[in-house]
């Protein structure tokens, strides 16, 4: 359990966790309130609840901010947090500015809160699954039906919107005095140490050269630091991620596809990343894991100085899954 919020001063710490749970209610039964109660992070950032609002119900200690959407047993955000949000906003009540996401803003797929106890917004995003182009589509060797491209193009128009959106709400919190943090299942892994067979999974939806491309595009010393890899540094893991199927999960063969994107201020105070794997396959809440990163506010740096995205970061450190 974190440091109580600002009792520490220039020192206070907070965990942040992002978990698709697949479903709030099936993670529920599964063992999450246990999970929620012995991890006890400051934040918590869900993905896919997959159920109306009047079915999420409450967690002891924590104020729940949510989005549903529209459409029945698919996506909803939602965002826990200690105390309640200074602001929250969705889509539904602050409609995204960029053209090409008003088709996706009663899906329940983006929440922004500002926490009331750190100046910083967390952003909660679930981003869109695609496909691949019609191009790469090739009947019988598909596990999905052939679509013709229209998820793989979704997908893209998603992104394209949304880097520009994107870019206008880190602008707005900065404006603000505070920090920004994206977190959530972006359904991308970026480089070849976010999946277990990257080579074959460079013509799969998720690691598409189009889909890296964007994701480098938010990146950058002045703009967004991919926490975990700036803490983790250039090698292999680790992962979020794993197929129900099979012997994924046991033989540790998954992606990366779940993230903290920071702005660098923030990101210079992340000093410890954890994936709350479970022990075993039969003891699974979900088809992803938790990632939870503390950030100790003693060891933030002026946003002027920068961090670069990919740097390993001094006194940090990675804990073994659990």
């Amino acid at each position: 359990m974190s440091d109580p919020p600002g009792v520490h001063g220039a020192d206070a710490v907070f965990t942040v966790a992002a978990f698709n749970v697949n479903g709030i209610r099936a993670a529920r039964r599964r063992g999450f309130d246990e999970w929620l109660a012995a991890r006890s992070p400051d934040v918590v950032a869900l993905q896919e609840l997959r159920c109306p609002a009047s079915e999420i119900g409450g967690f002891p200690g924590y104020s729940v901010a949510a989005d549903v959407g529209s459409i029945a047993g698919r996506n909803g955000v939602a965002v826990l947090t200690r105390r309640p949000g200074i602001a929250v906003r969705t889509w539904l009540t602050h409609p995204p500015k960029a053209r090409g996401l008003g088709e996706f803003a009663t899906h329940g797929r983006y929440i922004e809160v500002d926490l009331a106890e750190q100046p910083v917004t967390v952003a909660c995003l679930y981003l869109p699954k695609g496909g691949l182009p019609a191009h790469r589509q090739r009947p019988g060797s598909m596990r999905e039906k052939p679509d013709g491209g229209q998820k793989y193009e979704r997908k893209q128009r998603f992104l394209a919107a949304f880097g520009r959106e994107l870019h206008r709400n880190r602008r707005a919190a900065q404006r603000a005095g505070r920090d920004f943090l994206l977190v959530g299942d972006l359904n991308i892994a970026h480089t070849q140490h976010d999946v277990t067979n990257w080579r074959a999974a460079r013509s799969m939806d998720g690691f598409l050269p189009e889909d890296r491309e964007w994701f480098e595009s938010i990146l950058g010393t002045r703009r967004l630091v991919d926490v975990v890899r700036r803490v983790h540094g250039d090698r292999p893991g680790p992962l979020t991620w794993w197929s129900w199927a099979g012997e994924s999960f046991t033989k540790d063969v998954g992606w990366r596809v779940d993230h903290q994107l920071a702005t660098p201020r923030l990101a210079a105070c992340a000093t410890e990343v954890t994936v709350d794997k479970e022990p075993s396959a039969a003891q699974r809440l979900s088809d992803h894991a938790a990632l939870v990163v503390t950030y100790r506010t003693q060891l933030c740096t002026d946003p002027e100085v920068g961090v670069s995205p990919g740097r390993v970061a001094p006194r940090a450190a990675i804990s073994p899954t659990r």
